[in-house]
């Protein structure tokens, strides 16, 4: 699977008397990820068994691999509500909510969701939001005592504004939208920003610095792509927040409360005939958004999918007026209980109309509903073929009536041809028009994690999504080419026209559930910069031999495949920072002779186009005062890379899940001595 997200909170890891890991189901001992948040990164499948005796074992001078033995050792954060077995909001719970949000309920997001969101969030959906009715019966001290046992962070001030420094006069005025300006996710895969685009040359590189920074107010995670667009910075954020900043001063202009975190970057376009700048993003239950850019005023609302495990974590791709959204899911997580049906989920991307959120159409991953296929040996209904979820943003060439993305794993047997592929459809009706699989056989769901847990597939793995954008890249002589990454390393490049014909293929990386390429590569001309993540220590019982890790960046001719650079990023982690890596996760950011990596060990490095040559480097986990008073602090960066613009870089940095370095930084950065260089 591929995007960040929770384990099952019904589900804890014990130690039997024989020190094997085992799993075992209470709804009264449910573990928090919300505040207390595991994730399987994007694209992560723990595998929780018994402890591999590899050779990187033997040769590694680092500690021991470990199962898990609590949920707690996966946290990269933990709540202070102490033990919560205790809380009084835990029978509340059970008896209230526990009966729609821990079962197969559509529209009911699963609480493995709930458990994602702010506190905040959480009360204003139970006291004037969707779930107004459904809570009316409660008291209000009943309504605080579930949402901070479902959250395990306190609430505090349900109605506190959010800390900002507002704008004022002259900073609080936007600029025309100027569509030739959008790049990166929702306009172009190849996240390519020319120097003029750039508002800065590869000259300016050095003399790059921070300007201002912001720190995303009880956060522990910093992953929304930001936009640059009408002299601000539009951003997503951990609480629901969408914030739309001054690019020069970092005063915000306004804010928008969507009811889940948002996580996808947010998208600009023009609606209606009357062309009227509009951004457009979604949350992590699947509501999609239309926010009238100017103003921060709600257009439309909607939901793609109303599946209860669904989610919004693909930036949604913009043409000619239309949204086109992918949709993944949760349940590849809820899968983990033994007594849940799996699965019903398939992936799909849907073709929405920008003025009012109506749907042209959608087409699916997997073609038809998962049909029964027998029962578990605890006489589970088993479901098949489910998953194959789309995590990232997909590739639109309007010139072409193409629109390419990519699969995650199946989560039930029978694996099909649909997971782990490149699949392209016409973008004027979504009818497919071919599909290559990537790596077949591929099922797996976390009970596979689990020991002897009767919901995992009989495939067991090893879940290699196609998780990073596909790109289509111009390699001269008219001839286009499709070229994908996937998380077992290896790097592919395919014909547009029929996705059969395999052109070249090399592996940069070693690969693993937690390695190979994860969220998003670049392209500038006919080079493609490949990022590898790579992590020794995947934190599923085994350790993998750091002799052929190979965290770090790539650049390829996409022509002819042939390896043009290498960079292995060195461990400088040092002692005591048990979640930092070197590898590179986070989607990466080409422009006029260079490439921008942010890595899990909280450091931007920017690398020389031709050589691969580091020119510049800031460690983002430093600790500055945002423009709001809040400290801003980065971490590991996984999820959405650098955004350029109209002379700035800006980078979201904190990660918070699955092992990875927490974090709550937005940095914004500028050439020093250019005064206002956003004008330019």
């Amino acid at each position: 699977m591929s995007v960040p997200i929770s384990l099952p909170s019904l589900y804890y890891f014990r130690h039997n008397n024989n020190g094997v890991a085992a799993m075992s189901f209470d709804m009264g001992s449910r573990l928090g990820a919300g505040a207390i948040i595991f994730a399987l990164t994007l694209f992560i499948g723990c595998q929780a068994k018994e402890e591999s005796e590899s050779s990187a074992a033997n040769t590694s001078a680092e500690s021991e691999p470990a199962t898990l033995g609590s949920m707690d050792e996966q946290y990269a954060w933990v709540g202070d509500l102490g033990d919560r077995d205790a809380l009084p909001g835990k029978p509340l719970y059970i008896e209230h909510c526990a009966g729609c949000h821990e079962a197969q309920v559509y529209k009911a997001p699963h609480t493995t969701w709930l458990e994602l969101m702010s506190p905040q969030v959480l009360y204003r959906s139970v006291t004037e939001g969707i779930m107004q009715s459904q809570a009316a019966h409660l008291s209000n001290e009943d309504k605080q005592h579930i949402v901070e046992y479902i959250t395990q962070m306190r609430l505090g001030d349900p109605n506190a504004a959010p800390d900002v420094a507002w704008c004022e006069g002259q900073a609080n005025e936007f600029s025309s939208l100027d569509e030739s300006q959008l790049t990166g996710w929702g306009h172009d895969t190849r996240r390519y920003v020319s120097s003029e685009a750039a508002g800065f040359d590869r000259s300016q590189i050095d003399d790059l610095e921070l300007k201002w920074s912001f720190g995303f107010p009880a956060s522990t995670r910093a992953r929304s792509q930001p936009t640059i667009a009408m002299g601000s910075v539009f951003v997503g954020s951990q609480d629901g927040t969408v914030y739309a900043f001054d690019l020069e001063t970092g005063c915000v202009r306004w804010t928008y409360a969507a009811r889940a975190e948002v996580r996808t970057g947010i998208t600009l376009g023009k609606r209606g005939p009357d062309g009227i700048a509009t951004a457009y993003f979604g949350d992590i239950i699947a509501n999609l958004y239309a926010v009238d850019a100017n103003t921060g005023e709600l257009v439309w609302q909607t939901s793609p999918d109303e599946h209860h495990s669904a989610t919004l974590t693909g930036t949604p791709a913009y043409a000619a007026g239309n949204l086109y959204v992918p949709v993944s899911s949760l349940e590849v997580v809820t899968a983990a209980n033994p007594e849940y049906a799996c699965c019903t989920f398939r992936g799909h991307v849907m073709a929405v109309n920008g003025n009012d959120g109506s749907v042209i159409w959608d087409t699916y991953a997997i073609p038809n509903p998962p049909a029964s296929v027998g029962t578990t040996s605890v006489g589970t209904d088993m479901l098949g073929p489910s998953g194959a979820p789309v995590w990232t943003s997909p590739t639109i060439d309007v010139d072409k009536n193409l629109l390419i993305f990519g699969t995650g794993e199946n989560y039930s047997s029978p694996a099909d041809a649909n997971s782990d592929a490149v699949i392209a459809v016409a973008l004027d009706t979504g009818e497919r028009l071919w599909s290559r699989q990537t790596f077949p056989g591929d099922a797996w769901n976390v009970a596979c994690m689990m020991a002897d847990n009767p919901n995992c597939p009989e495939e067991d793995g090893p879940d290699y999504d196609q998780a990073s954008s596909p790109l289509l890249v111009d390699v001269g002589d008219g001839k286009t080419v499709v070229v994908a990454g996937q998380k077992d390393g290896r790097v592919f490049a395919l014909d547009w026209e029929t996705g059969q014909n395999k052109l070249w293929e090399i592996r940069l990386g070693r690969g693993s559930i937690q390695g190979g390429v994860h969220f998003g590569m670049a392209a500038d001309g006919t080079t493609v910069y490949v990022p590898i993540n790579d992590m020794n220590d995947t934190r599923n019982g085994e350790w993998l031999d750091p002799k052929t890790a190979r965290p770090g960046v790539s650049a390829v001719n996409a022509a002819t495949g042939e390896v043009l650079w290498s960079h292995l990023q060195e461990n400088v982690c040092g002692e005591g920072r048990p979640f930092c890596d070197p590898g590179v996760s986070a989607a990466i950011t080409a422009t006029d002779g260079a490439v921008i990596a942010g890595h899990l060990d909280g450091i931007i490095r920017i690398y020389d186009r031709d050589s691969g040559e580091i020119i510049w480097s800031y460690n983002t986990t430093t600790p500055v005062t945002g423009t709001n008073g809040v400290v801003a602090q980065g971490g590991g960066m996984s999820g959405s890379g650098p955004a350029l613009g109209a002379g700035h870089m800006v980078i979201n940095s904190g990660y918070g899940l699955y092992n990875h370095e927490p974090g709550n930084a937005l940095l914004v950065f500028a050439p020093k001595g250019t005064g206002s260089v956003s004008a330019r």
